[in-house]
């Protein structure tokens, strides 16, 4: 029997996608000194309502800790289509974790390595005891769903979610978590900007995945695919190889949290201070 629910939440996910979703309408919300503070606001109305939503006895925030990886060194390319994060933005990396800590909430990061790697160890470790959600709006991390391991995946229009767990996963998705990793690695990631096989999209990636099941028994069989497909994967091989290694998340980086740490128990009077000093006075009433 697995006790609390830890929430493991993807810090730059969120405030990427706060920073974009009011930034497009020219919202960037300053103080009075002039801090830009939009990405910080609805990172924290995201957050709070996952919160309000899923219950949780303790709470982690991952953080991504710059750019450079051990994926960057295996792959040059890796991730080198993102342009630089928008001037208003660059503020706003150190302001939310100052917000998180006045919720007395452990910011987790590990040089070298990204916030899905220090996620996917902590889960790992955790659900052993306990059970894990995950909190994020990236799709690589439904590999990590296992038993005692669930992804809440933000969508459209705050407050809702699409959770995978263990025993939905397949009607979902149509392969398994694992599968996933294979799957990446066929059919490549635009946004992560590694190729895959070069001519092999996710239609065909997942026909192949769900016939063969993984890419070691594709490459056992591949007297019986198309000539089509022989070349393309024998041409890429190599590529094919990087690319699911550069899909899968590491679950055992040099990261830990003690548990008691990541209660999610803080003190009022604190966060209205630190509201009231980033001026967010109709924050407030959300926190309980």
């Amino acid at each position: 029997m697995r006790e609390g629910k830890i929430l493991l939440v993807d810090g730059m996910a969120l405030l990427f996608r706060g920073f974009f979703a009011t930034a497009f309408r020219g919202n960037f919300m300053k103080t009075s000194s002039g801090v830009p503070t939009n990405g910080v606001y609805q990172f924290l109305r995201y957050f709070l309502d996952a919160v309000d939503t899923f219950e949780p006895t303790h709470v982690i925030c991952c953080w991504d800790m710059g750019s450079k990886t051990f994926r960057t060194d295996m792959f040059e390319g890796y991730k080198a289509n993102r342009s630089e994060p928008p001037e208003e933005l660059i503020p706003q990396f150190d302001l939310v974790k100052e917000v998180t800590e006045a919720f007395n909430m452990p910011n987790v990061g590990v040089e070298n390595f990204e916030a899905d790697d220090c996620i996917g160890t902590l889960a790992r470790t955790f659900s052993t005891d306990s059970e894990v959600l995950i909190l994020t709006g990236d799709q690589d991390i439904l590999q990590l769903v296992d038993e005692g391991i669930s992804v809440a995946i933000m969508k459209k229009g705050q407050g809702n979610y699409d959770v995978y767990e263990q025993t939905n996963f397949l009607e979902k998705k149509g392969i398994t978590p694992k599968q996933i990793i294979d799957l990446k690695g066929l059919m490549g990631d635009t946004s992560d900007n590694y190729p895959g096989v070069k001519g092999i999209g996710e239609k065909t990636a997942m026909k192949l995945i769900k016939k063969y099941d993984s890419i070691d028994n594709i490459l056992a069989n591949m007297d019986q695919l198309s000539k089509g497909i022989q070349t393309k994967i024998k041409n890429n091989l190599d590529l094919l190889h990087l690319s699911r290694e550069l899909a899968e998340i590491k679950c055992d980086v040099p990261v830990s949290c003690p548990v008691e740490d990541a209660l999610w128990k803080y003190d009022k009077k604190q966060i209205e201070d630190k509201f009231t000093e980033l001026e967010f006075t109709n924050l407030a009433k959300l926190v309980k």
